[in-house]
């Protein structure tokens, strides 16, 4: 492939209109390739034999200018994008895999998308929990997987189905957090400034290589539409990740997925001194109640975006006695306040909520603190965790300097994740919450990292572990490295279950992208505040795409009631059992002590792990 500008390759190759699409390589790479009977036209799956092996197949399908014959096919919104329905096909799928015999069974996945379904439809059926639990499969299936980027893979909606153990890039496809058009118009206010967009993400297979998210890259044809010459590279990747994967146990492979998921953001070199730096702070004798802050979020991604001034309280508001309940809030966040006088104080010792209507503001970690803990039992874990710990120099761009300058004095911690011990009720408890005034809770490699210690510090101490989710998304100038930290505290979780701790989660206003598609959706318990709104892709983001929006479908009370027939439908829902509790700030440490009491009465002996050498040298 000759030399081009990287806006060049994005235009002219990734986003050709001719560009092979997956049905294109499955028809002309498998010649005894079964289809399966798929729910949109999106997915594609089959199963056939290739170098002697049983090879099930999952691909996406982006549309075809031959596609579009009517009207009806030009407004499919979400084609190319697949549904709650086709990602509970595969769970399906990949359980049928499972029944085959290992050692000749494999799956290959093909990725071609900007994202996953962001309808309603696909929304009220749970579709940030989805891709959390795919990617949970994805890293604990007793399979040999093996994926490749074929054109443009984006967010969650790839991430679900790439997290194989051989993964794969075609040399002009581009993988990233979300299209270059959306961040510019995020982090610029100007679509446009793609160039610039792009070299913030790094999405090029060259760059993917070298963070490690994908581990070979397939050479492209000089002439784009050449679908024989591609076909042709692609075999010869296909066999040789074959031959990789074939001469490891399945055993050690699913130990890789781990050990490398929790590699994601660890850029700078590492050891023993390093992890050491891990400490307990002293406590915290301060009780933190406080006004809600005036605050702007900016850092969203297009996928996963909230409105700007999402629960934003104005300063010159809080300077008074009293507030106007639901004063200082634009009508975009779907709840309405009663508009009565509240005294200030009052509200804030109600955790900011409204004691005549229950209207919320959002909560931050202090006020978490204060609504969870036993008082003066809160140890803080990593305070001075930050990217320049994590990150060399060249990831870490100007404009996130100035973002990350922007972002001081807005809470009293230093990053989008606080953990720490604590005591609820007495209970001892590791505590992870999000913090929504620092950057609006978005997932960077900090977040993931002081998550990973955090369930490694409640393994080695047999204790139960509680999140707070209060996000907006990933965090766009990580680029690629953001969304990755999905993998990493999926992982995290895997990790904490396997040795038998229970994983309480916690669902604030509001709990959106990346989070709720990852940790957030795996708690053995979910628990969530009214009002929450709960959605893998914020409203406004929908709107300007041209999806229909009803917030109240996507709001707690509602998706709580949808869950309570899950269990009509498990062949559908698989593991996913929704939200099973609505429960107030006031009364939600009495919620959370009702399931560590009963968890303390019937767990066995607990056995604590002791840190080997070994894994503090490799971390």
């Amino acid at each position: 492939m000759k030399e081009e500008s990287l806006v060049d390759i994005f235009r002219n190759r990734t986003r050709h209109l001719l560009r092979p699409r997956s049905s294109d390589v499955i028809n002309r790479l498998f010649r005894d390739y079964e289809p399966f009977d798929t729910p949109s036209r999106s997915l594609l799956a089959g199963k056939c034999t290739f170098l002697g092996k049983r090879l099930y197949v999952i691909a996406q399908q982006k549309p075809k200018p031959e596609d579009f014959k009517s009207i009806k096919d030009l407004n499919i919104l979400n084609y190319g994008m697949l549904t709650a329905d086709d990602h509970s096909f595969i769970l399906s799928l990949l359980k049928e895999a499972k029944r085959e015999d290992p050692e000749n069974t494999m799956i290959f996945t093909l990725i071609d998308t900007f994202g996953a379904d962001i309808s309603m439809y696909s929304a009220e059926r749970f579709q940030a929990f989805f891709i959390a639990h795919l990617i949970k499969e994805f890293l604990l299936i007793p399979l040999r997987t093996i994926s490749l980027i074929l054109g443009e893979g984006g967010s969650g909606g790839a991430l679900a189905i790439q997290v194989t153990d051989v993964r794969g890039q075609m040399e002009d496809a581009m993988y990233a957090t979300a299209p270059p058009e959306s961040m510019a118009s995020i982090i610029f206010r100007d679509p446009k400034r793609i160039e610039e967009a792009l070299y913030i993400s790094k999405p090029t297979a060259k760059e993917l290589k070298r963070l490690g998210v994908i581990d070979h890259i397939v050479p492209a044809p000089e002439n784009v539409a050449d679908c024989d010459k591609m076909v042709e590279n692609i075999k010869d990747f296909l066999e040789t990740a074959i031959k990789e994967v074939g001469r490891i146990k399945i055993s050690k492979l699913i130990r890789r997925r781990e050990e490398r998921a929790m590699r994601f953001g660890i850029y700078k070199k590492t050891g023993l001194l390093y992890d050491l730096k891990r400490y307990l702070e002293r406590p915290i004798k301060k009780a933190f109640k406080k006004p809600p802050l005036d605050i702007k979020i900016i850092n969203y991604s297009s996928l996963t975006e909230v409105s700007d001034s999402y629960g934003e309280i104005s300063l010159r508001m809080v300077k008074k006695e009293f507030i106007r309940c639901g004063e200082g809030k634009n009508s975009d966040t779907g709840k309405r306040g009663c508009g009565r006088l509240i005294n200030l104080k009052e509200l804030v010792e109600n955790y900011n909520v409204c004691p005549y209507c229950g209207y919320s503001y959002p909560l931050d970690v202090s006020g978490w603190i204060d609504c969870l803990a036993d008082p003066e039992t809160f140890h803080e874990m990593d305070r001075n965790l930050t990217v320049y710990d994590l990150l060399d120099e060249d990831f870490i761009t100007d404009y996130y300097r100035d973002f990350l300058k922007r972002q001081e004095g807005r809470t009293d911690f230093k990053e989008s994740l606080v953990t720490g011990t604590a005591r609820i009720n007495h209970f001892q408890v590791v505590l992870a919450i999000s913090s929504f005034y620092y950057c609006g809770g978005s997932m960077g490699v900090v977040f993931g990292e002081k998550f990973r210690r955090a369930v490694d510090y409640a393994i080695e101490e047999g204790l139960p572990f509680i999140s707070v989710c209060c996000s907006g998304g990933a965090r766009l100038y990580e680029g690629i490295s953001a969304l990755m930290q999905m993998v990493k505290v999926v992982a995290a979780v895997n990790k904490l279950k396997k040795h038998g701790l229970p994983f309480i989660s916690i669902l604030a206003d509001p709990s959106t992208g990346g989070a709720i598609a990852s940790y957030a959706a795996l708690g053995d318990i979910i628990i969530a505040e009214p009002g929450a709104l709960i959605i893998f892709t914020g409203p406004r983001v929908m709107k300007s795409r041209g999806f229909e929006i009803d917030e109240k479908r996507v709001r707690s009370e509602h998706l709580h009631e949808i869950s309570k027939k899950i269990y009509e439908r498990l062949n559908y829902f698989h593991d996913i059992r929704g939200i099973q509790e609505i429960c107030g700030r006031k009364d939600m440490k009495y919620a959370i002590t009702k399931y560590l009491e009963f968890y303390h009465r019937t767990k066995g002996p607990v056995i604590k792990i002791k840190k080997s050498k070994a894994r503090l040298l490799f971390f």
